[in-house]
């Protein structure tokens, strides 16, 4: 009778987790994210929470290079995508989040300034008066680089894309529109996330569930499919601006409550 209510407890949980993974890879994808600090925070509500770190990390990144993959398809064809915005970040974030991706991270004062950064990014986002005139041509490799090296070697550790740095960082700037950064997130999260993988694989920790993980991926393809599609068709600049300042919200309070709870 015991092993029959916690045969259905689990099941339960898992029904859960995958439908908790496909929302947060709907609302992610729709800004061009892939969602990794979303699926952290919902694997942390589970049993999976109490896993190691590395293990955590390297799914969140197999998720977040479907779900990154599709959101760049849908943008690019859209689009909204400028390589020359693009490129200089992914030059100096691959090895970064490469040599990020051999360190296991577990620092108390550095999980609360990435929350109060994430969050007064979004508050950044949401006044009106902090956003400068897009101005894409200023943007050169040589501003870019220590902005996409910093952020692929601090991803690569915590185990995200980057793309909840990157997409603030281009907006207030002004280097990009809405639309545009994600397309931009996109693929280098995408770059970051395998980056993040490959320094795993070498460091000698990839622990892949291969039996759950591809339940896990058919939930973020649907819901992957879904927001990158209403992100590049539907919803328009303003939009895009308010679900990441939502998605960046998320994102800083998840790590607070870990860190109280």
């Amino acid at each position: 009778m015991l092993w029959e209510i916690l045969s259905v407890v689990m099941m339960f949980e898992f029904v859960f987790l995958l439908f908790g993974l496909f929302f947060i890879a709907v609302l992610y994808s729709s800004v061009g994210h892939g969602g990794a600090s979303g699926y952290l925070a919902v694997l942390s509500l589970t049993s999976y929470g109490m896993l190691e770190s590395d293990w955590l990390k390297q799914h969140a990144w197999v998720l977040n290079v479907f779900v990154a993959g599709i959101a760049f398809v849908y943008y690019q064809k859209a689009g909204f995508h400028n390589l020359k915005t693009t490129l200089p970040f992914i030059v100096a974030s691959i090895p970064m989040a490469f040599i990020g991706g051999y360190i296991s991270l577990d620092d108390f004062y550095y999980d609360i300034l990435l929350s109060l950064v994430l969050l007064w990014a979004a508050w950044k986002l949401m006044d009106k008066n902090q956003y400068k005139s897009i101005k894409e041509g200023d943007l050169n490799f040589k501003k870019a680089l220590p902005w996409g090296g910093g952020i692929g070697f601090f991803s690569g550790m915590i185990g995200v894309g980057g793309g909840i740095f990157l997409s603030p960082i281009l907006l207030l700037k002004g280097w990009a529109t809405p639309k545009t950064a994600a397309a931009t997130s996109a693929l280098f999260i995408w770059v970051n996330s395998l980056s993040g993988l490959m320094g795993s694989t070498f460091a000698g920790n990839l622990d892949i569930d291969l039996e759950i993980i591809p339940y896990f991926i058919g939930s973020v393809l649907l819901g992957g499919l879904i927001g990158s599609y209403y992100g590049s068709k539907i919803a328009n600049e303003h939009s895009v601006k308010k679900i990441l300042v939502v998605v960046l919200i998320i994102a800083g309070l998840k790590r607070m409550i870990e860190l109280i709870f």
